[in-house]
């Protein structure tokens, strides 16, 4: 009889920031336990998010697709994922797989057997946000239901940690940070609340009167160390189970977060390196090899393809066609790279693409920015990792390069797929809504 397919986890987080990992080099030991998985596992260091924000990150992250083969360019979408495009759970369905979800419902990612949900959203007068603990609650037992199946299972799960508010409970919440955030002779904060469409939503669950920009990054550590202790549990409880050593672990982001960079605060849009950046980890001892850091350039619809390929599933998804490519040649081939540059866009309270090299990263506004930045940037990648430098007014010929290879890579992704830059179509302006967050008041720039 032959083997049982390997069971998949995929812990997909949201908002994580690549850069305040401790297995990314970050100086707080905030994910001690993805440390030890990335050390046992193989870790990538360039995946990035091209497609910001949640929607279009995560139909890339299930379709294997681009973001103009999913129609999918903005957080609140015009319409549904292509009925032609099998997500990742239907695929898996086909070779016997159940599916279950946690954090999602149906309507928009399609396919899953079973959805799960829990409660991610409060406010500083109800705090703490006990996400991943709500999050285990419902996948301890369905885990466990899974594991009693005879058929093998892909259990995806959207951690919301990381995610503001960030409002981690005890110790975390004090874990990096032990003054009076209130402090007098602080002004850091003032140019977080001076930004009056997000300042009301920021109140919301940040101390009263708080005065220390460093008391916030310190939560989202916070979050992150929390999140890591509770993604163990569930790790523990694979192990507990007996089906940790024919288990795929799966650890990546649909993006990253700004925290106090580039005047855009404690929110997750613009195509900065800490938006675009998240991580990606594999671990599945003796299948995947340890202590590997790779250094190829992936993206989201990479993630379909590497892990029917390391699953041994590629005849699946026979006569499909998907935009991105197995990473699985640089778990060992660490200096490889399908790719080295590639489209970036993003379409959350503005609109924005553009196209990111090695050593250059271009982006056009598509209308004009809210917080007053320029409607081209240009930044030099290995001079100025930051950012901070936009050289867009005196590098013209290097602007005019870069947007051409936009343009072409957007006219063939068009001819190539017969459907149409949604991008162009959007038209967000000045009045904004966090959709995902049902208790959010409506947000203007007034």
């Amino acid at each position: 009889m032959p083997a049982k397919h390997p069971n998949i986890v995929i812990f997909a987080i949201d908002s994580i920031r690549r850069d305040h990992m401790s297995c990314y080099g970050y100086g707080r030991l905030t994910t001690p336990y993805l440390d030890r998985l990335a050390a046992g596992g193989t870790l990538f260091e360039n995946a990035f998010s091209a497609y910001i924000p949640t929607t279009p990150a995560y139909s890339s992250i299930l379709t294997g697709c681009d973001v103009i083969r999913t129609q999918q360019p903005s957080l609140r979408p015009k319409g549904p994922i292509p009925g032609e495009l099998p997500l990742l759970p239907a695929l898996l369905r086909s070779a016997g797989y159940t599916t279950t979800c946690v954090g999602f419902g149906g309507e928009f990612y399609r396919g899953f057997e079973k959805y799960l949900n829990f409660e991610g959203w409060v406010s500083w007068e109800d705090r703490p946000a006990r996400k991943a603990e709500n999050l285990n609650a419902v996948t301890l037992p369905e885990l466990e239901r899974l594991a009693r199946s005879p058929k093998p299972f892909l259990l995806f799960l959207r951690h919301m940690d990381p995610h503001a508010p960030y409002l981690p409970p005890a110790p975390y919440d004090t874990m990096f940070y032990s003054k009076n955030p209130c402090a007098r002779g602080n002004a850091s904060m003032k140019p977080v609340f001076a930004f009056k469409p997000f300042a009301d939503f920021l109140r919301s669950w940040m101390p009263p009167g708080i005065t220390d920009k460093d008391f916030v990054i310190a939560q989202y550590d916070g979050e992150l160390a929390y999140m890591d202790a509770c993604i163990q549990r569930i790790v523990t409880r694979l192990e507990e189970l007996g089906v940790l050593e024919n288990t795929l672990l799966v650890i990546t982001g649909d993006h990253g977060e700004t925290l106090y960079d580039h005047g855009i605060y404690f929110d997750h849009h613009g195509l900065y390196e800490p938006t675009l950046m998240v991580p990606l980890i594999f671990y599945w001892p003796g299948r995947v090899p340890g202590g590997v850091r790779a250094r190829a350039y992936t993206l989201h619809e990479d993630l379909v393809p590497t892990v029917l390929d390391v699953c041994g599933l590629k005849r699946v998804a026979r006569g499909l066609r998907f935009d991105g490519k197995s990473n699985r040649p640089f778990f060992t081939d660490t200096a490889g790279s399908h790719r080295s540059e590639f489209y970036i866009s993003e379409c959350t309270w503005m609109r924005k693409h553009g196209w990111r090299t090695p050593l250059w990263k271009y982006w056009d506004a598509l209308e004009p920015d809210f917080h007053g930045k320029p409607p081209v940037e240009l930044y030099n990648l290995v001079e100025d990792p930051k950012e901070s430098r936009n050289r867009a007014e005196f590098e013209p010929e290097i602007v005019e390069t870069l947007r051409g290879r936009l343009r072409r890579w957007e006219t063939r992704r068009e001819r190539a797929t017969g459907k149409r830059s949604l991008i162009h179509e959007y038209r967000l302006g000045t009045e904004l809504y966090i959709g995902s967050i049902a208790t959010a008041k409506k947000l203007q720039d007034r």
